[in-house]
């Protein structure tokens, strides 16, 4: 079942169950998707373009709680919590800590690199082999750690 599919199924379920915010979310999602089928291109839509949106809807909504945080919009930042947590059941399971250490250190042998500096390379070399496996951040961190900077 592709995405398109699969959230077709899932508004109809929250039609029939009444649950408006997973009814509206899932709306939402579903308008990026036609979105990006109209788009012109007449590609059909591969895992990767489904990663990339449903990776884009969780972003916005990561970065709406942030500013709904700092302003003191509570109410707000809620919303968009129950929002995130609907749009992240879309998203592909994600590696665990110790997987992503296995992955760098094999890369960091592999090219060699041992400075603190070397980060970038890493990170760069890491997320196109974990790219929807792993959250950016905790690449970044991880890899920090495995190269002893700060």
């Amino acid at each position: 079942m592709n995405l398109s599919e699969r959230i077709n199924a899932d508004m109809k379920e929250a039609m029939k169950a009444g649950d408006k915010l997973k009814l509206e979310t899932l709306r939402m999602m579903r308008a990026a998707v036609i979105e990006f089928e109209k788009n012109g291109s007449g590609n059909a839509m591969e895992a990767a373009d489904e990663l990339k949106i449903v990776s884009n809807a969780a972003k916005k909504r990561k970065d709406a709680i942030e500013m709904y945080d700092k302003h003191g919009r509570t109410e707000s930042a809620d919303k968009e919590r129950a929002e995130l947590e609907i749009i992240n059941g879309y998203m592909p399971a994600m590696m665990s800590d110790d997987d992503v250490r296995a992955e760098l250190r094999s890369i960091i042998e592999q090219q060699g690199l041992t400075s603190p500096s070397d980060v970038g390379k890493v990170m760069g070399a890491a997320m196109k082999t974990l790219k929807g496996k792993v959250d950016g951040t905790a690449v970044q961190r991880l890899a920090k750690e495995l190269l002893g900077a700060s």
